[in-house]
């Protein structure tokens, strides 16, 4: 489970190293958050994207051999990263193709139409698509259909791989609703639909075709995390993400010539691995090679088990884009540990315990002998697929029987963090504060507070509690499309309960009591301000906003603890109590932790349709004209780091070295560049 960077506190984007920096040297007077001699990591803006190169300074500590395995493990990521676009879409893969040959062959494009291409052509692979990856919303490209055919046609003519003009105007014929119509599937994910339809039937994401909710019923998935399920002949089947076995003794399945591209690269990293390592990387080709759940869980055993300086994730990992929250979209990252800081984070773990025995919720649910999480201060020298820089920390693996057995992962991303904060300001924070009192505490312990939530969220938060023994499955298969909602705002909540509790600051990692109210006015903020990444409709889709606003808006209605109120035509969040406050932290996230013990599939879905769900539109507008005054980016995508080999005359690889384009549209290319276009699956659109 991932936590991302608040967008609602844009202004406050957290680094963690900052924190555990500012506590190894608690005495130096604090630093200007951006010194005058760092330039500014933001490369570009489009629309409401800002782009922004990723650094990853701990990469020059590396040994030789471990900047060449990063080097092939990076490879295997960039390899698997095509997939995301077709499970987000079945148009993705010839959307993305017909875009890639245009933008990589311009000459004699109009230039007024080329420059709307591009720009939507970088929309489009920072969503993975054409539909927000945080709102789940459609966008719509600025150029019309006949400018985008006449582009097409003269890429063609310049020798782009688009085959015929005419097999061109049929496949861009068949993308025409998927690419400039509005109302034609306008949700890549749909957990509350209208109009009569399933979240499934509602939802464009490609993890279903011609199948409706009602159809799986009783249906008993085989591979329920790495499948789609379609219908055939009236019967569902299930199309396993596989590479198959060279000897055919397990046949190729779906994505097999993306997943076999990676497993070459694993075998190369494989002669660069770290002791324990080698078993690691065998395991996830083993799973790559069959889809099996029992190899995916072997493979998540080693791998929380081994902590090398050159780490990496690389599968079919979260399910928030399935409307079901079953369906793992593709996703990887290469990171190298952040000594500076990362000594200092074990504290948390260290103590997951302590903190488990004074949760708010019955003994019943509370872990004893809790296993401490293996946290990791870290940067990220290659991020693909679903996942981004605005991930500033993950608890993996996701499933509970690896948590019992062998604890967790708890990653920080202290490059992405740092990053984001060289790009924002405080002129938010300074828009949005309901007081002085609270600006004044969210600018000097905010940075703090958010960081500390973050490790929190992700140490002691999800890898708590204990359900009830008569579940025979995951929560999550009980808990369906509300679980990850539930799991957040459980992560988050744990984080809100402990800022208080003094054995913080006994373990040095709370400098004063005041950051426990910037991080509950943090938190009060957060509904509100993250409305502006909503730009259309009433209803939330995404996970985490949902998590905040369940939060926020139980506790106004159990508490009185927060208020909205309006000056001068403007919304702020005011916390009247903090006492209040957290008593309504306890209330929420011992019933959030009943409801994931026992299952209690009614019981989320009333607590979420009434409290994370819908907002007002006319609360939206005001938030969002409020922050178009500030001039900052709604979103945000990293550009990664270029690892750049040195072959010797036999082909081995003798060196690595590390560079940062500030390019984003070549290193898409470049990226794009990986495959023959020939071995591209499912040109035409599939029908669902």
């Amino acid at each position: 489970m991932r936590l991302p960077t608040r967008t609602a506190r844009l202004v406050c984007l957290t680094i963690l190293y900052a924190l555990l920096v500012q506590l190894a040297y608690a005495q130096k007077p604090k630093q200007a958050r951006t010194p005058a001699t760092e330039r500014s990591t933001l490369v570009e803006r489009v629309g409401p994207n800002g782009f922004v190169q990723v650094e990853a300074d701990s990469f020059t500590d590396l040994s030789d051999r471990q900047k060449m395995l990063a080097y092939w493990l990076s490879h295997a990521s960039i390899a698997i990263e095509p997939i995301i676009y077709d499970q987000m879409s079945r148009f993705g893969i010839s959307q993305k193709r017909i875009l890639d040959a245009i933008v990589s062959n311009p000459k004699g494009i109009n230039l007024a139409t080329m420059k709307k291409i591009v720009e939507f052509t970088k929309l489009f692979w920072a969503n993975k698509g054409n539909h927000n990856e945080v709102t789940a919303q459609k966008f719509l490209p600025t150029f019309t259909y006949e400018e985008l055919e006449q582009s097409g046609l003269q890429a063609i003519r310049n020798g782009a791989l688009l085959e015929t003009p005419e097999q061109f105007r049929k496949e861009l014929a068949e993308l025409k609703q998927s690419l400039f119509d509005p109302s034609f599937e306008p949700l890549t994910t749909a957990k509350n639909p209208r109009g009569g339809l399933d979240i499934i039937q509602a939802s464009a994401n490609n993890f279903y075709s011609g199948v409706q909710l009602a159809d799986l019923k009783d249906f008993k998935e085989q591979y329920p995390l790495d499948s789609r399920v379609v219908k055939v002949d009236n019967r569902l089947v299930e199309q396993v993400y596989r590479a198959g076995r060279p000897d055919g003794s397990v046949p190729a399945g779906l994505y097999a010539n993306y997943l076999s591209k990676a497993i070459s690269f694993f075998e190369k990293a494989r002669e660069y691995a770290e002791p324990g390592q080698t078993q690691v990387i065998d395991d996830l080709v083993r799973f790559y090679r069959t889809g099996e759940m029992q190899d995916w869980l072997r493979f998540g055993a080693s791998w929380v088990q081994n902590n090398p300086p050159v780490d990496f994730a690389n599968g079919f990992i979260e399910v928030y884009r399935d409307a079901r929250g079953a369906k793992g979209t593709s996703q990887s990252f290469v990171s190298i540990t952040d000594e500076r800081v990362n000594k200092l984070m074990t504290k948390i773990a260290d103590n997951a315990q302590y903190f488990e025995n004074r949760a708010p919720w019955a003994d019943q649910y509370k872990k004893q002998g809790v296993k401490p999480p293996l946290a990791k201060a870290v940067e990220t020298v290659t991020e693909t697929g679903d996942f981004g820089v605005s991930t500033v920390g993950d608890n993996l693996p996701n499933e509970d029987e690896i948590h019992e057995k062998y604890g967790t992962k708890s990653f920080f991303f202290t490059g992405s963090s740092r990053t984001l904060n060289r790009a924002a300001g405080f002129t938010s924070l300074e828009e949005f504060a309901s007081s002085p009192e609270e600006l004044a505490i969210s600018k000097k312990y905010g940075d703090e507070a958010e960081d500390l939530e973050t490790a929190l969220h992700e140490v002691i938060g999800h890898g708590s509690g204990k359900v009830n023994p008569k579940l025979t499955k995951e929560p999550a298969s009980y808990l369906k499309e509300y679980y990850s909602t539930l799991e957040e705002a459980r992560a988050d909540l744990m984080a809100l309960w402990n800022v208080w509790d003094p054995k913080l600051r006994e373990l040095g990692l709370i400098s004063h009591p005041d950051v426990a109210k910037a991080m509950y006015y943090a938190t009060a903020r957060a509904p509100l301000t993250q409305l502006r990444s909503i730009p259309e409709g009433d209803q939330i889709e995404e996970d985490h906003q949902r998590d905040r606003q369940l939060i926020v808006n139980y506790i106004m209605d159990k508490t009185g603890a927060i208020e909205r109120v309006e000056r001068n035509g403007k919304s702020y969040m005011v916390v009247k109590d903090f006492d209040k406050m957290r008593e309504g932290v306890g209330m929420l996230l011992a019933e959030l932790m009943r409801i994931k013990g026992e299952g209690d599939y009614n019981a989320i879905k009333a607590l979420v349709d009434k409290y994370a769900v819908h907002f007002d539109p006319k609360l939206r507008d005001q938030v969002m004209a409020r922050y178009k005054k500030l001039n900052l980016p709604t979103y945000w995508t990293g550009i990664n780091a270029t690892l750049t080999p040195r072959f010797a005359p036999n082909g081995k690889l003798m060196s690595v070295g590390i560079s940062y384009p500030r390019n984003y549209m070549r290193q898409q290319l470049e990226y794009a560049a990986m495959y023959d276009p020939v071995l591209l699956p499912d040109r035409k659109a599939r029908r669902k």
